[in-house]
């Protein structure tokens, strides 16, 4: 076992402190991944910096009438509370899709966006992954990539990002809190993840020593009709092959505001944006839907084995935003 320090940081400012910015900290939360990563010796800290104990799990009101939750909040306790609930089903039904209870109770806000990719050669130390050894190869790519990306990919890396959180929050507009060396800053949850390119072992744009300190939902999208559904290779537990985060608005009968995110066909929540401006505007038929959602994954560039994920997440986006369009014109 590789010893490391640890530090129970009882404040921001002696937490951003105690990390340093070192390539070697790292800050622990509910550890439901990254306990699990030096399991399997893909991550190797020297510093363990404990953020439990700062007050960073509330949900508030903020003055425009969106809400601020803490990235401590634990996914249980960010789904079940009444306001996300009621103003934004899509966040609430992300994080019930997203593992087991136990896990749940577990896991923090901060943690789930944080969260590496599942793929198997990033986590088998054994294995060729740029994500974990930048320069040694892809290992997917020419190998098992059933569940591997179809958009954004590049050359260095097809691996997804697992969090069903992160696409709820795209398609609501939310925004990341960060506090760090840089002081505070607030990130667009769209473009907080980022595409591999040529450094897929960079997964977000935090730096070393940022903290998340909170997920920001702004008030547009509150009470408007939401859905977020998963497809997966079992009923529970499982990650997604692909999912879909849509918010949608109409205005006698027309499109005045729609959103459409997907999950698990990239290496960062896929805002759909080519769909979004079909359908804005419009009557949303089944047919003006289809071609909508047609239009955005022809952009997809699947695999060897990996290409049902294309016809996967475009009947999933069909019916999610079929059922939204029959709820707000009820």
């Amino acid at each position: 076992m590789k010893p490391f320090a640890y530090v129970a940081a009882g404040s921001l400012a002696e937490a951003v402190d105690a990390h340093g910015g070192r390539p070697g900290s790292r800050y622990l939360g509910g550890g439901t991944n990254l306990v699990d990563l030096m399991k399997l010796g893909v991550e190797r800290p020297d510093t363990l910096v404990d953020l439990t104990r700062l007050p960073l799990d509330a949900i508030e009101e903020t003055a425009d009438g969106g809400l601020r939750v803490g990235s401590g909040v634990r996914n249980s306790d960010f789904a079940a509370h009444p306001l996300v609930a009621a103003r934004y089903p899509v966040v609430s039904q992300a994080l019930l899709a997203g593992a087991s209870g136990q896990l749940r109770n577990a896991a923090t806000t901060g943690g789930n966006l944080l969260q590496r990719t599942r793929c198997s050669y990033f986590q088998d130390i054994s294995k060729p992954c740029n994500k974990r050894e930048p320069g040694s190869g892809c290992g997917a790519r020419d190998g098992v990539h059933r569940d591997h990306a179809v958009l954004g990919h590049s050359a260095h890396c097809i691996a997804t990002q697992p969090s069903d959180l992160a696409v709820a929050l795209a398609a609501v507009d939310a925004q990341i809190e960060l506090r760090g060396p840089q002081g505070l800053r607030t990130v667009p949850a769209t473009t907080f993840h980022r595409l591999p390119g040529d450094s897929p072992e960079q997964d977000t744009v935090v730096v070393p020593g940022d903290i998340v300190t909170a997920v920001l939902l702004p008030p547009g999208p509150a009470g408007l009709p939401s859905r977020y559904r998963k497809v997966r290779d079992r009923a529970s537990y499982s990650f997604a092959l692909a999912s879909v985060a849509a918010v949608l608005d109409l205005d006698a009968g027309r499109v005045r505001h729609v959103a459409v995110c997907f999950g698990g066909l990239a290496h960062r929540p896929w805002r759909a944006t080519i769909t979004e401006e079909r359908l804005r505007g419009a009557v949303p038929t089944q047919e003006a839907v289809r071609q909508a959602v047609e239009a955005e994954l022809l952009q997809a560039q699947p695999l060897r084995d990996n290409g049902y994920k294309v016809g996967l997440a475009k009947n999933l986006a069909c019916d999610v935003l079929d059922t939204l369009v029959r709820s707000a014109s009820a």
